[in-house]
């Protein structure tokens, strides 16, 4: 009997030191646990961090195309109706430039009219002058008096 009891007091131990064991390799893999959690939740608060600096850019972002959206269409706003004015100043240019050239050409005309008319104007002085000498040299009075400038009309 005492060898029974040494048997089970052998086996008590072994039992003892194999729940020794076990719980040693269980408290091990619950630190291990422990330590993976405490990286996993440090992983997540970093992660967490980065997403709401991400968020926040985004966020500036997105404002940031708001206003450039709105500056854009402003722009091109502008844009247009600078447009249109160069449009209208273009046109009102055509239109200048076309009386210019009318009224260079009719300079020209009036031009040559009062060349033509300044030369029908030195053949009728011409003309007067011939027909002054004239009436000079048949005039009775031949002492060179002017019987025009007299008020006096000649056969009178």
């Amino acid at each position: 009997m005492k060898k029974v009891l040494l048997e089970m007091e052998d086996q008590k131990n072994s039992y003892e030191q194999k729940a020794k064991e076990s719980l040693q390799k269980v408290l091990e893999e619950k630190m291990n646990a422990e330590q993976q959690l405490q990286s996993t939740q440090r992983s997540l608060a970093l992660a967490e961090q980065k997403c709401e600096e991400w968020r926040s850019q985004y966020e500036a972002l997105k404002e940031d195309w708001r206003t450039l959206g709105s500056q854009h269409r402003e722009l091109e706003s502008q844009l247009n109706v600078l447009q249109s004015k160069l449009q209208g100043a273009d046109s009102r240019d055509l239109q200048m430039n076309q009386a210019l050239r009318f009224l260079e050409n009719e300079h020209q005309e009036l031009q040559a009219k009062i060349e033509c008319l300044q030369g029908d104007r030195d053949l009728c002085s011409l003309d007067t002058q011939d027909l002054q000498e004239a009436m000079w040299a048949m005039a009775p009075n031949a002492d060179g008096g002017d019987c025009c400038s007299t008020g006096s009309v000649p056969g009178q």
